[in-house]
């Protein structure tokens, strides 16, 4: 009897949603095929971290000491005034603390589980995909999913992963009617500046008036990750890099402590990236043999963190439901039912949390560092880390065979 071909999932996009669904489905027996719009793999990201049951699917992929390795050495997180006092310190006990035990590079985590792809990982750089052809109700095609490529390339498959990020053409492409965007009113923007002997291994994090925030984060390369992040400032990702430097001059003019240093480091840095934070929310992550996962299906920005845990989890337990659904419809099914309750925590969002984290006036900014005092106080201590849990779940992983 002739063996029986592997199924084959072509996944759209090599991050850390993508290359753990690549990874999983892998190791379950899929043949996959991974296309990246970048033309290389992209290095390089701001912090992110593993948090609550992602840190067992990354023990179950092998590579808790591989990302530990590869820690950013950030050992705490303070708040700061204009002066660069210190006016707060934010729990970073536990493996959850607002400096995670596993604290990475966006860049170092991705580049992690790349490097431990198993073998019959394809991945193909450069491409985009213009075309999806899913005729999976017509029948049973040996292929019931037909990729098409902005270079001509066609791809049958079994399964079409998308996880591009939140601004996904090809979820655009396939759901664009079903994709709620709901700004925040924040715009961030992120890169890499020199370090200076007054830089130290501690996240420090200036709130000012004007809706604005200054943060300054060590990393393994002997350079500092920095943000700036501003309320209400209009659509700063419209602009060209000249306009949105010229924007941020303007806007951070006043800021004091080390805002100037960052805006200065920003105009010769390689790597600036600007954000208007956007969540993603959709009544359905998938039709026919096509799914989302990672940002494109639901982003929750950096006010609702955990996205790169998110992304770790999906990839698990997208594998683990088609090594034991009975057919792809029922294990994209129970992958959302599974998924849905932890993306939804981290979405909902307190009310009125903006005016909280980016008071306009002085006095808001005196409350707010009131209520910083108060809620980092020792009574209050486990409270605030509570604040910083993510990805939590009483209910076991789903269970992978193959």
């Amino acid at each position: 009897m002739p063996q029986r071909e592997p199924r084959q999932a072509v996944i759209s996009g090599a991050r850390i949603a993508g290359l753990s669904a690549a990874f999983w489905l892998r190791r379950t027996g899929w043949a996959v095929t991974v296309l990246e719009r970048a033309e290389t793999f992209r290095d390089g990201g701001q912090n992110v971290d593993v948090r609550g049951v992602a840190r067992e699917v990354l023990d179950r992929m092998g590579l808790v000491e591989a990302v530990r390795a590869r820690n950013t050495t950030e050992t705490g997180t303070v708040l700061v005034d204009e002066d660069g006092i210190v006016t707060a310190e934010l729990p970073s006990d536990g493996p959850d603390g607002a400096t995670a035990e596993l604290e990475v590079l966006r860049g170092d985590f991705a580049r992690t589980i790349l490097d431990a792809l198993p073998d019959g990982v394809e991945i193909r750089y450069g491409q985009t995909i213009v075309e999806v052809d899913d005729h999976s109700g017509d029948g049973d095609d040996v292929r019931p999913v037909t990729v098409t490529t902005a270079s001509g390339q066609e791809l049958p498959a079994d399964l079409l992963v998308i996880a591009e990020g939140v601004r996904s053409s090809t979820r655009d492409l396939l759901f664009s009617d079903q994709v709620e965007r709901r700004e925040l009113g924040i715009s961030m923007v992120f890169g890499t500046i020199p370090r200076t002997a007054t830089d130290d291994d501690r996240w420090r994090w200036l709130t000012t008036t004007g809706g604005r925030q200054v943060h300054l984060r060590p990393d393994p390369y002997g350079t500092t990750r920095a943000i700036l992040a501003v309320a209400r400032a209009g659509n700063l990702v419209e602009l060209d890099r000249a306009a949105a430097m010229a924007r941020l001059r303007e806007l951070f003019a006043d800021a004091g402590w080390e805002a100037g240093r960052v805006l200065d480091g920003f105009e010769t840095s390689d790597d600036v990236y600007v954000d208007d934070l956007t969540q993603i929310r959709m009544p359905s992550w998938h039709a026919g043999r096509v799914m989302l996962a990672g940002d494109a299906a639901w982003c929750v920005t950096p006010m609702g963190g955990g996205g790169a845990s998110l992304a770790l989890v999906s990839g698990y337990v997208l594998a683990a439901q088609l090594s034991t659904a009975p057919d792809v419809a029922t294990a994209l099914g129970e992958y959302e039912a599974w998924m849905r309750p932890l993306v939804d925590d981290v979405q909902h969002l307190p009310p009125g949390i903006e005016h909280f984290a980016y008071p306009k006036t002085r006095l808001g900014v005196a409350v707010r560092r009131l209520l910083d005092k108060a809620i980092t106080s020792p009574p209050l201590r486990p409270l605030a880390a509570r604040l910083t849990q993510v990805a939590e779940t009483d209910r076991p992983l789903p269970v992978l065979t193959g």
